[in-house]
C-alpha cells in the first residue's frame, strides 16, 4: 500500500484531502510561464478578429450617418438660399460633367452666374441657383453639390481670318 493509503487507513486523512494536494493543483512556480492551450489561443484569435469587424462596421455606419447628415444639411442651405424659378425664354447652357443641361434665366442672373455671383447647384435631381454667399457653405458640406463653371476661354490664333469678326455672347439662332 502506498504512504496515502496508509495516512487514510489510519484516519489522519481522508479522501478529499488527498485530491487537494494531488501533483495538477500545486501552485506553478514563478519561473514556469503558463502554457496556454491551442484552444485558448484560437479563441482569443477569434475573439480579436470580431472586435476588429466590429470597430470596422461602427465606423462605416458612423460615416454613413455623417454623409446623410451632410447631404441634410446642403438640402436645407439650398431650400434656404435658393433664389426663385424663373419663367423665362433665355437658357444658360453649362456642362455637367459630361452632361449638357441649361436654365431658365433672367439677363441679370445670367451676368451674375458668368461672373461667379451665383452658382447652379444639384437639388433633388435638377437644378437650383444659390447666390454667392451660400456657395462656401454649401461647398463646406459637398463639394459635389455645386457645378463647377468654367467660362470659355478666349483662343486667338494669329493665323486665324476672322479675329477681327466678334461673334457675339447672347446671339440666339
Amino acid at each position: 500500500m502506498s504512504l496515502r493509503d496508509q495516512l487514510i487507513q489510519a484516519g489522519l486523512g481522508t479522501k478529499k484531502q488527498v485530491k487537494g494536494t494531488s501533483k495538477g493543483q500545486r501552485p506553478r512556480s514563478r519561473h514556469q510561464p503558463e502554457q496556454v492551450s491551442a484552444e485558448k489561443l484560437a479563441a482569443s484569435q477569434a475573439q480579436a478578429a470580431k472586435n476588429a469587424r466590429d470597430q470596422e462596421l461602427n465606423r462605416r455606419q458612423q460615416e454613413k450617418a455623417a454623409a446623410k447628415a451632410r447631404r441634410a444639411q446642403v438640402k436645407q442651405l439650398i431650400d434656404q438660399c435658393r433664389l426663385p424659378a424663373v419663367q423665362s425664354d433665355e437658357y444658360f447652357n453649362f456642362a455637367d460633367g459630361t452632361r449638357l443641361a441649361r436654365l431658365a434665366v433672367t439677363p441679370q442672373l445670367r451676368e451674375q452666374l458668368i461672373q461667379g455671383k451665383a452658382a447652379v447647384v444639384r437639388y433633388e435631381g435638377h437644378y437650383a441657383v444659390v447666390p454667392e454667399a451660400a456657395v462656401e457653405r454649401i461647398r463646406e458640406r459637398d463639394e459635389h453639390a455645386i457645378v463647377p463653371y468654367v467660362p470659355p476661354a478666349e483662343s486667338v490664333d494669329k493665323d486665324d481670318p476672322y479675329k477681327d469678326f466678334v461673334v457675339p455672347d447672347d446671339l440666339v439662332w
